[in-house]
């Protein structure tokens, strides 16, 4: 099958990005990328991205945004779907990539609140998070066992972001939870996730906390 000519519009520290990154990178899909500075995006930017984010995958020029329908869209242009056979355990799925999105969602949130008291709230939210999630991942090295899937894209940036934080300081957050810890570090060690940040993820990263007006940036401004 031939496929269309594919251009990723990227940002560096985007984990919207990386999910798109990683099934490309999964699936061997021939693309090319261009990282954008969103904070002063180029002007034809809006002209393909209507909500202004990113990512936005240029398919034969002509844009697609969103980046679960980005991740579906390529996964149904190739062999091999990163979903389960079963419609059920399929709609499951995507049931538990919507509560990935919470938990970046509620990361992002822990990054950048200057409130104390939402702070710690935030940490509880995270903490109870991952415990749910603890009883849901199946035996094996991925959510669904030995086969690595959607449900693994969406989660490896969520584990990168929070690998980070407990680098930077140890908040507990998955002193319960034993097989998410060890799933995170499984998908960190795969190929297709260490490829869908750039080399200079880390340093874009240190800066980026370093600009932040936020309890986070104060609790660990020493170890930047």
């Amino acid at each position: 099958m031939s496929l269309p000519r594919l251009k990723l519009i990227s940002f560096t520290l985007c984990p919207f990005v990386q999910r798109a990154m990683i099934v490309l990178n999964e699936k061997n899909i021939p693309f090319d990328i261009e990282y954008i500075d969103l904070s002063a995006p180029p002007p034809w930017f809006y002209d393909i991205s209507p909500l202004e984010k990113v990512p936005v995958l240029l398919v034969d020029d002509e844009p697609l945004f969103e980046s679960m329908v980005i991740c579906e869209y390529l996964d149904e242009i190739t062999d091999g779907s990163l979903y389960p056979a079963d419609a059920f355990q399929r709609a499951k799925n995507r049931a538990w990539i919507e509560f990935g999105s919470d938990i970046l969602s509620t990361t992002f949130e822990f990054y950048n609140t200057s409130d104390e008291k939402r702070f710690k709230h935030l940490i509880d939210i995270l903490t109870d998070r991952f415990e749910v999630l603890e009883d849901e991942i199946s035996d094996g090295d991925y959510f669904n066992g030995e086969k690595f899937s959607m449900v693994d894209a969406v989660y490896a940036p969520v584990f990168r972001y929070h690998k980070r934080i407990a680098k930077l300081k140890d908040y507990g957050l998955f002193k319960d939870t034993p097989k998410i810890k060890a799933w995170g570090d499984k998908l960190l060690e795969r190929d297709s996730v260490i490829k869908s940040v750039p080399d200079s993820y880390e340093h874009d990263m240190s800066n980026y906390i370093k600009k932040l007006n936020s309890v986070f940036r104060n609790e660990v401004k020493d170890s930047l």
